[in-house]
């Protein structure tokens, strides 16, 4: 099971992990591939762990990558909501005969997606176990397509939350289930399945394995779906796969995947929300400014993320949060440290319990806080919010 931290910042992991097996530095550099340098100022929260950087160092432990990066705790009072979601999870076959009013299901799926949208993921741990439950026995009472595709929804969402706290056991779990109940439904919801299942291998660090799902379903997809639903399953396949070969640093592989993306894209006027899903022309420029990032290609980051901010963006909080901790990663890189603490604060204040368990900016946090010490408010301020002891 992944280690919980007790306060941000997966890359202090890397020591607690090193001092434990008794490894010395020039060791652990040399089985990871980096410099003894790097390593010391990931330690030192002089530098920031970076995805690709932690897969490299998970590897040379012989962990995955989410063990090292550490799990998040529970929105409080959580626990048993989260019980009672585990136990619907495990009896997805073994339906109850309690009556299910569609009219409310409905509702209460449009509720969920729009907590989603809003990264609040406190109400969505509330409103999963119930709202699952309801959907898994109305699908097995009517057994139609289009109700085992509201069960993948919700599964998907289950893995969402999942995922951010770096919950791997559920997130495996969720994943299995939105399988087994997108067989029964259509084509998007197996695509959708295949790119939740390529994002466990993001997840776990295996970017490569997470790829070889991303191109099995992209054939899948191109050779037996048409129409809208085509160019969605297609777009959503491609940011997954963008963003796997950007941690990669596979600058071929990025670009097929930008291509296929903006490809697409072109197919829709404006971003759709399907279910909770995301995709369009916006959501495709988020996606490119992260692996620009991850890419080293910190200037470009910078110019499209500008550029993306100063007009009239529609996407919701769960992705506009994570790309201004990425724009925080790019300031941090050019050396402009204050520009990063006002990206982070404004990745706070837009989707604060999402900042609050995300890797990225609790690595953000812990490497601004030691460089700034007590010399900027604002580095103050976040370290409260975060819980980092200055």
């Amino acid at each position: 099971m992944s280690a919980e931290i007790p306060t941000p910042g997966p890359g202090a992991n890397v020591k607690a992990e090193r001092m434990k097996r008794g490894w010395l530095q020039d060791y652990l550099a040399a089985r990871a591939g980096m410099s003894k340098s790097l390593l010391g100022k990931i330690e030192r929260a002089q530098r920031p762990l970076t995805q690709g950087m932690g897969a490299a160092l998970a590897n040379a432990f012989g962990i995955p990558l989410d063990e090292l990066l550490g799990s998040a705790p529970p929105p409080a009072g959580a626990e048993d909501f989260l019980k009672e979601l585990r136990g619907v999870m495990r009896r997805f076959d073994l339906p109850t005969d309690e009556p299910v009013h569609v009219e409310h299901l409905e509702h209460d799926l449009v509720e969920l997606f729009s907590l989603r949208g809003d990264a609040n993921l406190a109400a969505v741990t509330k409103a999963l176990p119930g709202l699952l439950k309801r959907v898994q026995n109305y699908a097995h009472q009517s057994g139609l397509p289009e109700d085992w595709a509201r069960v993948a929804d919700v599964y998907s969402a289950v893995y969402w939350l999942a995922a951010r706290h770096r919950w791997m056991a559920m997130a495996e779990l969720a994943v299995m289930k939105q399988q087994q109940a997108a067989e029964r439904s259509n084509a998007l919801a197996r695509a959708v399945a295949a790119r939740d299942e390529a994002g466990t291998f993001l997840n776990g660090g295996d970017f490569a394995g997470g790829l070889a799902v991303v191109d099995q379903a992209v054939v899948q997809a191109e050779a037996t779906m048409r129409g809208r639903a085509r160019y969605l399953a297609l777009g959503l396949l491609h940011l997954r796969g963008l963003t796997l070969a950007g941690r990669l640093e596979d600058k071929n592989t990025v670009q097929r995947h930008v291509k296929g993306a903006r490809r697409a894209a072109a197919q829709f006027d404006a971003d759709v929300d399907v279910q909770g899903i995301h995709f369009g022309p916006e959501n495709t420029i988020i996606h490119i400014i992260a692996t620009n990032v991850d890419m080293k290609q910190n200037a470009d980051a910078l110019d499209e993320g500008e550029r993306y901010l100063r007009g009239d963006f529609t996407l919701p909080a769960t992705r506009i949060g994570p790309l201004h901790m990425n724009l925080a990663r790019a300031k941090l890189a050019l050396k402009d440290r204050d520009g990063a603490v006002d990206s982070l604060a404004d990745a706070w204040k837009v989707a604060p319990q999402m900042a609050r368990v995300h890797p990225t900016s609790q690595e953000l946090g812990r490497v601004l806080i030691s460089l700034h010490k007590r010399s900027n408010p604002k580095v103050t301020a976040l370290a409260k919010k975060a819980g980092i002891p200055l």
